[in-house]
């Protein structure tokens, strides 16, 4: 065989390759490459308004934090504030409770005051009572007389 022959038969074959390559294989892949192209394309334009939506949702996010966070707030103050009229109440309840036993105990100390008068009263009459019996069965003398009254003051 002839190196010519065969360079032209390799050519012929090469040009063949080429022309099937070009006309069954190259379209396919071509539709491929841009099918994968577009892919990308769309998801990377899908990431972008992936992050759009990201950072709306943290702002949203954010917004009902900051709202949970009044809310909790406006709790805790009202919370104090019933803490504290409570508190009030309570002084106010034991304060009233103090007065009435204050009170009690005040109508207790006058009662017992009033009865020790009563007997002091019955007792100085009693002496008093002994004591004229003693003058009226003596004489009636000034000079006893007094003495006998100085007595009585010194038991009084």
């Amino acid at each position: 065989m002839n190196i010519t022959m065969t360079l032209i038969l390799q050519a012929i074959a090469f040009a063949i390759f080429i022309f099937f390559t070009v006309k069954f294989v190259a379209p396919p892949l071509a539709t491929a490459i841009e099918t994968r192209r577009r892919q990308i394309a769309d998801g990377l334009a899908e990431a972008e308004k992936g992050k759009a939506s990201l950072v709306i949702a943290q702002k949203d996010a954010d917004k009902i934090i900051a709202e949970a966070k009044a809310k909790a707030a406006e709790i805790v103050a009202l919370a104090e504030k019933q803490r504290n009229s409570t508190i009030e109440a309570s002084k106010s309840e034991a304060k009233a409770a103090g007065d009435r036993e204050k009170a009690a105990a005040q109508a207790e100390i006058d009662q017992l005051s009033v009865k020790a008068k009563e007997e002091l009263r019955d007792r100085v009459a009693e002496l008093a009572v002994a004591g004229a019996e003693r003058i009226l069965k003596r004489e009636i003398n000034p000079q006893v007389h007094s003495d006998l009254l100085g007595q009585l003051k010194a038991e009084l």
